[in-house]
């Protein structure tokens, strides 16, 4: 399977519906949609709900995305608004980002 056919798997803890949670959300939800259409899952974990998970990923700043697939341990800590850093930490290439773009 080609790396731009990977699918892009995530968990996002969220504070329960912080200001700062719900834009996060928002962020790679958008995020995910425009440069992973078809190719992304999103889990979002609400830390009050379940701590223990969130403290078996070593989680004690939210919100935070942590990267299941393809690169299993990058995390983020913040609203997820510089899309840049979510290109690198999901693994997408540039070369994928949109259809059609690349090669003329």
């Amino acid at each position: 399977m080609a790396m731009n056919e990977l699918i892009v798997s995530c968990r996002l803890y969220v504070a329960g519906q912080s200001a700062n949670s719900q834009f996060a959300v928002q962020n790679l939800t958008v995020f995910c949609r425009k440069y992973l259409p078809n190719r992304h899952e999103i889990e979002i974990v609400d830390v009050f709900q379940e701590p223990e998970r969130a403290l078996g990923d070593r989680i004690f700043l939210t919100p935070a995305l942590v990267v299941v697939s393809p690169s299993h341990g990058r995390s983020i800590i913040g609203d997820l608004s510089d899309n840049a850093v979510l290109l690198q930490a999901l693994c997408v290439e540039i070369a994928t980002v949109g259809a059609g773009a690349g090669t003329g």
